[in-house]
């Protein structure tokens, strides 16, 4: 239902944002993908795509309203995922959170507004919820802020609801649980694991290993936008993309260990422990409303998702842009 849709992706030089631009062109969109601007000509992780005549490379910063107006112009469908989400680094420079996560979700829905774009998938995080008080997590749950960064994503959640509300914007807010895959960054903790794995450390360091975790394969995040984008049913609402599957750090550091056969040894690091009461200790999504309203159905189990990830960090020319000796706010 998306070939030969024009399609914006904000954020698309990141870890999820690239592999959605990808599939995208898979399925034969007609692709805008916004690269946050920098004067190296620096793509991000889209510098690893295959040259493609259906996608078109931007560069600008989505807390430019200006910009915003101008990159949404004859644009279709618009996946709004550019943010900053490192939550250590949300406790150092909170106003940027709120800069780029709120006021940039601001920029794009009234850039949005003005263009008359038909659609609009705003990504929030299962991070807004906090510590679950009742699993699995359902879309009713009460919102917890408990970093600078959950709090931005709240902000930006209710903005872009707002104008669903207020100008009847198409707006569906998909909300994926915790993503792993190829390219995530180094501040999450399975590509935390790998790198330190494959550059053959004895010892690695972790933060808590206790909270739990719903991990969604990347791909089975994008399927789930992608699904969202091809359902009227999902306009006005909040919906999570998650596996309704719920494992601790502790049991994902053993798998990890058992598929790439190592025997390392895990020690605390505390600048890596949250501050108690922000840490989130349990998420664990409901992913009945997806199911319910689109024809999403997770593919990968946490098993098979891991190991192509292990597989692709393993590869030399992906490990080397790591720096596993270096801890990532």
């Amino acid at each position: 239902m998306l070939k030969n849709k024009k399609i914006l992706v904000t954020g698309a030089d990141g870890f999820i944002g690239s592999h959605l631009t990808e599939m995208l062109l898979g399925q034969g969109a007609k692709v805008r993908a916004l690269s946050q601007y920098n004067s190296f000509n620096y793509w991000g992780w889209l510098d690893d795509l295959d040259d493609n005549q259906n996608l078109e490379i931007v560069c600008g910063d989505v807390r430019d309203p200006h910009y915003c107006k101008e990159i949404t112009k004859d644009i279709d469908i618009i996946f709004h995922l550019a943010a900053l989400i490192a939550i250590p680094y949300s406790y150092v420079a909170p106003t940027s959170y709120v800069d780029t996560n709120i006021n940039g979700t601001l920029n794009i829905c009234q850039a949005a507004l003005e263009n008359k774009v038909s659609r609009i998938i705003h990504t929030s995080t299962s991070e807004v919820y906090g510590t679950a008080r009742y699993v699995p997590i359902d879309e009713k749950h009460p919102k917890q802020a408990q970093s600078p960064y959950s709090a931005s994503k709240i902000g930006a959640d209710a903005m872009a609801m707002s104008f669903y509300n207020a100008f009847k914007l198409p707006v569906t807010i998909a909300r994926p649980f915790n993503t792993y895959g190829p390219r995530q960054s180094a501040r999450a903790i399975i590509p935390t694991i790998i790198t330190q794995i494959a550059n053959g450390a004895k010892e690695i360091k972790l933060g808590d290993l206790t909270p739990t975790r719903d991990f969604n394969f990347v791909k089975d995040t994008c399927r789930g936008f992608i699904a969202l984008a091809n359902s009227a049913e999902s306009i006005g609402k909040e919906v999570n993309i998650s596996s309704n599957f719920e494992i601790s750090m502790k049991d994902t550091l053993e798998l990890i260990k058992k598929i790439m056969k190592s025997d390392v040894e895990f020690i605390t690091d505390e600048q890596r422990v949250r501050p108690q009461n922000s840490e989130v200790f349990r998420l664990w999504g409901e992913n009945k409303l997806i199911k319910k309203i689109t024809d999403f159905e997770p593919k990968y189990s946490i098993e098979d998702g891991l190991r192509e990830t292990c597989d692709w960090f393993a590869q030399s020319a992906n490990l080397k842009k790591y720096k596993s000796n270096i801890y990532n706010v």
